[in-house]
């Protein structure tokens, strides 16, 4: 997008060099890499960058507002509300399509936002490993408020080790072997000394929790986590000792709560610039919009882009037995601005925040960028394409 950083980043461009920097990753974490990695990060130019950041601030006032709790109470299933919920989140994720306005400018728009993890770790090195074999510009930076990749390790170990000895800190997924954000559960062990465990392997005593290695059993104090009650419920019938709604004695990064909380619920409670309309299909009764071709339907409680429907008619709408848990969205139009060497790419952008318990606003840490060429973004849709994929962003400074 930033038209200089772009060229020079094309003509220094090579399959040899794409290879290497994916054969250095493979290195580094054997068989860890379960997505497709981009052909190149993306640049983003200042003016672009100050409307994403503007677009957060925006939605973030909505977030820290006195009656958010109250208004997103029903965001959480009523067996799947976990005891001893953090004030706020610890993790703000924001995806925005870059889209154009009315004057040909550059503009973010709103698609999904979640109070959950991401990528944190495995964005740093590989933005990093970026760096290793393609030009960056130095005016250019992958992170927020941190001088180098050392900085941004520690700013990550401040908010999700805290205070704590890392061994008693554990990220918490279910069979983290098998996910696909594996690499990053392996970056977070090597940088941060926390380790992924399963849920199957926790051991809980009255209140307390534990963990075994080496023959040791090892208290739980503190959990990163990486574990949704989507995933949990494609396990049916797992005996285990712990069950994620008991009411334990942990400190969470990243409580189950705010998972449902910040989510696609909230979308229609925030209005704005780089907002699209979006209301529950509850609110319309029986007086759908007449150009529903306009507008994309969503279901509250389903993930990864499942259940999805773009192309939407009333029909549709008036089978739906539960309009409150249904969203409908206007639709946004991803504007191809990735230049390829084969033509133009969509792009969407995740600004990514850290939030500690004891600050009254989350922070900037970095993002990620996945680029695509498909009707929708996602893996499913961007099969057989080049120049797609999960990548990173680079924001003029």
């Amino acid at each position: 997008m930033h038209q200089e950083a772009r060229k020079q980043f094309n003509q220094s461009f090579s399959e040899e060099k794409y290879q290497q920097l994916k054969n250095k990753i493979q290195t580094d974490y054997p068989d860890k890499l379960d997505f497709r990695v981009a052909e190149t990060p993306v640049f983003v130019p200042k003016d672009l960058k100050n409307k994403l950041v503007e677009a957060c601030e925006e939605i973030i006032e909505t977030i820290i507002s006195d009656d958010f709790k109250s208004r997103t109470d029903r965001a959480i299933p009523a067996d799947q509300n976990v005891p001893n919920e953090n004030g706020h989140s610890s993790f703000l994720a924001i995806d925005f399509a870059i889209c154009k306005d009315e004057n040909g400018a550059l503009i973010p728009k709103l698609i999904e936002l979640q109070g959950f993890a991401s990528l944190y770790t495995y964005q740093g090195y590989l933005s990093e490993t970026f760096k290793k074999y393609f030009p960056i510009p130095e005016n250019f930076s992958y992170s927020f408020g941190s001088q180098n990749f050392e900085g941004y390790v520690e700013d990550l170990k401040k908010l999700i080790v805290g205070e704590e000895n890392p061994e008693n800190v554990i990220l918490l997924e279910i069979f983290p072997e098998k996910q696909k954000t594996r690499i990053d559960f392996a970056l977070t062990e090597k940088l941060l000394g926390v380790k992924a465990v399963c849920y199957t392997k926790l051991i809980k005593e009255g209140r307390n929790l534990f963990y075994e290695e080496d023959g040791r059993k090892i208290q739980v104090k503190r959990i990163y986590n990486r574990l949704i009650f989507d995933d949990l419920q494609n396990y049916p019938g797992l005996e285990t000792s712990y069950h994620f709604t008991d009411d334990v004695d942990v400190a969470w990064v990243g409580h189950p709560n705010w998972f449902f909380r910040i989510s696609k619920f909230t979308l229609p409670f925030l209005k704005g610039e780089y907002i699209p309309e979006t209301r529950f299909v509850s609110d319309y009764g029986n007086n759908f919009p007449v150009d529903l071709e306009n507008y994309v339907l969503k279901p509250l409680f389903s993930f990864a882009g499942t259940g999805v429907q773009l192309h939407v008619d009333q029909e549709m709408l008036k089978e739906i037995t539960d309009p409150e848990n249904y969203i409908l969205q206007k639709k946004v139009i991803y504007e191809p601005v990735v230049q390829a060497p084969d033509g133009l790419v969509k792009c969407e952008v995740r600004m990514m925040y850290g939030w500690p318990d004891n600050e009254d606003k989350p922070r900037l840490l970095t993002s990620l960028s996945r680029l695509s060429r498909g009707e929708m973004i996602g893996v499913r849709f961007n099969k057989d394409f080049t120049w797609v994929g999960g990548t990173a962003c680079f924001f003029e400074e």
